[in-house]
């Protein structure tokens, strides 16, 4: 028998777009581009700073080139002002995610195609508030799913390695969680963690760093893309109409 499913929540990174590829051409972009301006630098030696300032402060704060050039020596900065250097790196960056910021086309066409059934969908991702709500924005998915369903967690102040933040989803949606599906591309918070409370999984193993994780807890299902997502809800699933 088929089971009922009343919602489909989604993670945003790496499950509706590919952060890792997008992450790599802005920074690749802005190491240029800081180079141009006038640092007298390789461009590998600049990444690999880079990329260490990435490990060091996360990947959430907000001002990983000005730490990148504070701690180049100063010969590097001899032809350039560093401010000059830092604003030419965030203008490259901007300019990249103008350009090539997109959502995959199958995961809007499904997710478009399941709301029009009926199925009510909802966001719960991790990240600073404003950069994830930018990116929902940019990927028009505030267009597809209520407001009342997007739960960001530096928001709501609930971390997603806490099941309280997927119990919550699930309550306010007014559903069981073995009624709720979970997408997500990292087999911990994405998988054990809703896992816990019963809501059913699905782990994308499409892209990025956590594509070859090796797995603890099963998920429900595993996917390669939103289409793979379309045919196990057609043949396991019997959605549950949604009145909005």
């Amino acid at each position: 028998m088929p089971r009922p499913l009343r919602v489909l929540f989604f993670d945003i990174d790496d499950t509706v777009y590919s952060t890792s590829e997008f992450s790599h051409a802005a920074r690749q972009n802005a190491v240029r581009a800081m180079i141009k301006a006038g640092l007298q630098i390789s461009e590998d030696d600049l990444q690999r700073e880079l990329d260490e300032v990435i490990q060091e402060f996360g990947s959430n704060y907000e001002h990983h080139l000005d730490k990148l050039v504070q701690r180049l020596p100063a010969s590097a900065c001899a032809n350039v002002l560093p401010i000059i250097a830092v604003a030419a790196g965030m203008v490259a960056y901007h300019q990249t995610k103008f350009r090539q910021f997109a959502p995959y086309e199958d995961a809007i066409a499904v997710l478009g195609q399941l709301r029009e059934r009926g199925l009510r969908l909802g966001i719960i991702t991790a990240g600073v508030a404003i950069k994830q709500a930018e990116k929902i924005v940019r990927l028009g998915l505030h267009q597809i799913v209520e407001a009342a369903n997007i739960y960001i967690t530096d928001l709501i102040g609930i971390a997603k390695t806490n099941p309280k933040i997927y119990l919550r989803a699930c309550k306010e949606a007014g559903a069981e969680p073995g009624a709720c599906l979970y997408v997500g591309d990292n087999p911990t918070v994405d998988v054990e963690v809703p896992s816990r409370i019963g809501m059913r999984t699905a782990l994308s193993r499409r892209s990025g760093k956590y594509a070859s994780v090796e797995l603890r807890v099963p998920p429900d299902h595993i996917i390669h893309n939103f289409w793979d997502m379309l045919e196990i809800i057609e043949k396991e699933y019997e959605i549950i109409r949604h009145e909005r």
